[in-house]
């Protein structure tokens, strides 16, 4: 009978194989800072912002605090058309941030929505704020006094509902007739809905109180 001879191949022998086979790792790719303009082969970007009749008056009367953060702070061109009636806003050779377009257009669309101008800059500095807005009717069918009794507990004497509401969850709210617009984080403006639907399904507005202030009190201790 032929004797089988075994072969052993050693560690060190496998790593010395498998060194000489392989080749070097390539160094890591470095790319530059893409800027706005330099999209494979996109065209220029565009937006336009339609401005209803009743907040025309406020956007030409403070058209210049609205312009100058557009084009100083995100390097937008930036035009008003007045046939049209719309915003217009356009990338410039400047623009740097590719999310500035974007970014501008929400600026503008909360000023519309009647969010105050250094509310709305928020948008600008901050990017996890966004804007959520529903009906009241989505809530619950209201029709005559019973709506107007539900827009008055929103509000509350004074604004005195609305403004607790926003300090304790660290939101804006725009009440717009029927419709309610909040400016906020998305856990902020979940708990803020949360309150304004309690409030439109009939819930008293002491409880709404004395459940923010148990919100805002676990928010300061997380923050």
């Amino acid at each position: 009978m032929a004797e089988v001879v075994e072969n052993v191949v050693t560690t060190e022998e496998v790593e010395k194989a498998v060194n000489a086979n392989s080749s070097p790792r390539p160094e890591k790719p470095r790319f530059e800072k893409v800027k706005a303009r330099d999209g494979k082969g996109l065209k220029t970007q565009f937006r336009k912002v339609l401005v209803p009749a009743h907040r025309y008056t406020p956007l030409k009367s403070q058209w210049t605090e609205i312009y100058k953060p557009l084009v100083e702070n995100l390097k937008l061109q930036v035009r008003m058309n007045l046939k049209s009636r719309c915003v217009e806003m356009k990338v410039s050779p400047h623009t740097e941030d590719p999310e500035a377009i974007q970014k501008g257009a929400d600026f503008v669309k909360a000023f519309i929505l009647g969010f105050e101008i250094r509310d709305s800059l928020a948008l600008l500095r901050i990017d996890d704020l966004f804007i959520e807005s529903f009906e009241i009717h989505d809530v619950k069918v209201l029709h005559g006094d019973h709506l107007s009794r539900a827009i008055g507990r929103l509000a509350g004497k004074d604004g005195k509902t609305k403004f607790t509401i926003e300090n304790a969850t660290k939101t804006r709210i725009v009440l717009a007739d029927t419709k309610v617009h909040i400016l906020g984080s998305y856990q902020n403006t979940r708990l803020a809905r949360n309150a304004i639907c309690s409030l439109i399904l009939g819930a008293p507005p002491g409880k709404i109180y004395n459940k923010l202030k148990v919100v805002a009190s676990r928010m300061n201790e997380r923050f």
